[in-house]
């Protein structure tokens, strides 16, 4: 099935229209982080408490960046897992 080539900027037309496009992106980024995360953890064989002990905090703050709803992350809390996970964080403009 082949999409139309127009249907994202009218999805995201539809979400600015209904007032929910930042909102809708904020998740969305969200849950790739949280997803990339756990990828790499799991690829590593990493557990939560092994990666809070890697990061020099809780097991409560890795539940909150593993959870793709939580938005309260900070920068540095993104850095500190990138770091512990043997990565580098990278955020961009575009």
């Amino acid at each position: 099935m082949k999409l139309d080539e127009n249907m994202k900027s009218d999805f995201d037309e539809f979400l600015e229209e209904e007032g929910i496009l930042g909102e809708a992106e904020e998740i969305a980024i969200k849950r790739v982080i949280a997803y990339q995360i756990a990828q790499e953890m799991q690829t590593q064989n990493i557990t939560k408490t092994k990666m809070a002990e890697m990061m020099h905090t809780s097991r409560a703050v890795v539940n909150r960046l593993l959870n793709p709803t939580n938005g309260s992350l900070t920068l540095n809390t993104l850095e500190t897992a990138s770091l512990a996970l043997g990565k580098k964080l990278t955020i961009s403009i575009v």
